[in-house]
């Protein structure tokens, strides 16, 4: 297996986590493929990089305590859905 191929598979691995989430929660997925392709890559890269699936819009503190909160889905994302109709980084949106 090349790494190639493993991360696809990966990259495959949270989109389908997101989307069962999405799902389970009321939400769907952000439907323009390239900006949700940009988040999952971003899911993909900080999972990758710091163990965690950190929201790749949100700054680390680099205090695994603090950073607890902006692992996906962070702990703003419900309200900013309320609030805005999807979540800051645009990879969940209120079904409408």
């Amino acid at each position: 297996m090349t790494d190639d191929i493993s991360e696809s598979e990966r990259r495959k691995e949270i989109l389908n986590w997101a989307g069962e989430y999405a799902t389970n929660n009321g939400y769907i997925l952000n439907p323009d493929p390239e900006r949700l392709e940009i988040v999952i890559k971003g899911l993909l890269r900080n999972k990758v990089k710091y163990g965690e699936q950190y929201c790749p819009c949100r700054l680390r503190s680099g205090d695994k305590e603090q950073d607890k909160e902006i692992i996906c889905p962070c702990a703003f994302h419900r309200d900013e859905i309320k609030k805005e109709g999807n979540c800051h980084c645009h990879l969940f949106f209120e079904k409408k």
